[in-house]
């Protein structure tokens, strides 16, 4: 044993002032878990709750702020975007002015480095480096993206960076952004600016956006998904909107998880792009959802605006006082059967996740490949209440490629690289509605998790190959006619409705809605994606 012991390197060679940063105070780098528990307890960051997670509150940004995000126009990036509503142009001298004034602000700020990776596959993984002013965004940042190894960073050098800047306010008439809150995108600088959003979720998701942009032009489909693998080596994607199930629905005892929330899909298979996991914990059941229930009892985890007890440090998880949008962030292996490489072979399952607040979609319904590409621009679902501000209950929406928000290229081209996967891969698609059924919302109930669980069991086994199906008249897809545990009223959601002309009505009014929104989509598409839409006569 040597008499000396070698000191530990978490510092980089490559430091921050590349980036222009200096500051008269201390820079903490790559923190463990315990230092930033202590840093966010002393600096009044945090609350340590019993178990021994820690509960932040985000203030006035309890969900994203998609209004606030903009794309720097610039050479390398602007004729790749597709420039829409949810993908504004922001001009290079209105950056700099709010990056300027971002440098200005971390002089006099103690700041936390973290370097890390986006990408669980080392063939594309991105080095990211994220700065900001608050410990426990830094262990955020530590769980969601993917830890390099101590080794690795000494000489660690970012292709990528987000500077997190909490405190920072952007000025609404001179960045043009309708609030304080700004997030500024700059693909030709590799580099991502937020200010004044305390919301951990807005990091995450801006860098899923800048993977959208970065690999597709690599021919590798990005996806906003959650994965998980059974023991036959078979692979499941379970597409959808937050709130929809994803995390919640691939946390299965049965099946390893390879992630709940970004995936990516190459020639070898199915991967993830985090380390962590990120997920809504309002009225979480420990019986229905028994992993990610244990996560919000032990050390590590990090829960945002969960309400608590002072007294006694005891958590309500059906308190949405603060927020419907109430969170958990930890380690993906916290999740007792992860998989930890984080990768699996090519699916042979796609489970596309709607939350129907019409009631009148069915619990499962399986779809050909045209249907599934149909769908898959559509996106239908609804918005649930608290995942983006001033959104109280659920609302009917389409989020084409299941996140809208995210996707920096126009749909066709995620959508054509989903149908030559599914192709080459002979992969089945299911539909699958975690909604309301019996009515709409306010009239209906939300369908049985119990009855959700046992349909995938059935569809994942392969048990739903063998049984018979009935054509859905309007929109095309097969509905099964019986699977085990589930009653045969429910796979018909007309069967669960007391006034089937009001069913009948609502269904068509849905019906309309899918081929109104479509129309914005036709250019790019196919024939048979087109016809694969709903019928109404």
């Amino acid at each position: 044993m040597n008499s000396t012991t070698e000191k530990t390197v978490l510092k980089s060679k490559n430091d921050i002032d590349a980036l222009g940063i200096k500051t008269s105070k201390k820079v903490f780098w790559n923190q463990s878990t315990p230092k930033l528990y202590e840093h966010s307890l002393i600096r009044n960051e945090g609350h340590l709750v019993e178990g021994g997670p820690i509960v932040v509150y985000t203030g006035k940004t309890t969900g994203r702020s998609p209004n606030c995000r903009f794309f720097v126009e610039e050479s390398s990036s602007k004729d790749k975007i597709w420039w829409s509503d949810a993908n504004k142009p922001v001009s290079e001298k209105t950056f700099d002015s709010l990056y300027k004034k971002a440098l200005e602000h971390m002089e006099d700020k103690d700041l936390f480095v973290r370097d890390c990776y986006v990408g669980s596959d080392k063939k594309t993984q991105l080095p990211l480096r994220v700065v900001t002013e608050y410990a426990w965004i830094n262990l955020f940042a530590k769980y969601i993206f993917i830890e390099p190894e101590t080794s690795e960073l000494e000489n660690f050098k970012p292709k990528f960076n987000v500077i997190y800047l909490p405190k920072l306010k952007a000025d609404p008439k001179l960045h043009g952004t309708g609030s304080e809150t700004a997030i500024f995108i700059h693909f030709g600088k590799n580099l991502i600016l937020i200010a004044s959003s305390e919301y951990g979720g807005e990091m995450k998701k801006a860098m899923f956006t800048a993977m959208n942009y970065l690999l597709p032009l690599k021919n590798i489909l990005t996806m906003h998904c959650s994965a998980n693998i059974g023991k036959k080596n078979d692979t499941a994607l379970f597409f959808g909107l937050s709130g929809t199930g994803k995390t919640t629905l691939s946390a299965d005892p049965e099946r390893g998880l390879i992630g709940d929330d970004e995936h990516g899909w190459d020639k070898d298979g199915v991967f993830n792009f985090e380390g962590g996991c990120y997920a809504k914990v309002i009225r979480l059941s420990p019986t229905a959802e028994p992993e990610i229930y244990a996560t919000t009892r032990r050390f590590g985890t990090i829960m945002e605006n969960v309400v608590y007890d002072e007294a006694t440090g005891k958590v309500d998880l059906d308190d949405d006082s603060v927020t419907p949008n109430t969170r958990a962030c930890y380690p993906l292996n916290f999740i007792g059967n992860a998989v930890e490489s984080k990768k699996g072979p090519h699916p042979k399952n796609i489970i596309m996740l709607t939350c129907d607040a019409f009631g009148v979609m069915p619990p499962i319904a399986r779809l050909s490949v045209n249907q599934a590409m149909y769908h898959f621009i559509s996106g239908y679902t609804a918005k649930v209440g608290g995942t983006e501000i001033g959104l109280k209950e659920p609302k009917a929406t389409f989020s084409t490629c299941f996140g809208a928000p995210f996707m920096v290229h126009h749909p066709a081209f995620y959508a054509k690289l989903l149908k030559e996967n599914m192709l080459n891969h002979n992969v089945k698609c299911w539909l699958v509605n975690t909604g309301w059924t019996g009515g709409p919302y306010g009239e209906g109930e939300r369908i049985s998790i119990k009855y959700t669980r046992a349909l995938l069991n059935g569809a994942l086994s392969g048990k739903l190959d063998n049984v018979s199906y009935i054509k859905d008249p309007i929109f095309g897809f097969e509905i099964p006619q019986e699977c085990d545990n589930v009653p045969s009223d429910v796979l018909n959601p007309q069967n669960t409705w007391k006034e089937k002309e009001k069913y009948m009505l609502k269904y068509k009014e849905l019906a309309g809605l899918f081929s109104k929104n479509f129309a914005g989509f036709t250019e790019g598409c196919t024939k048979e994606i087109i016809d694969a839409g709903p019928i109404i006569n």
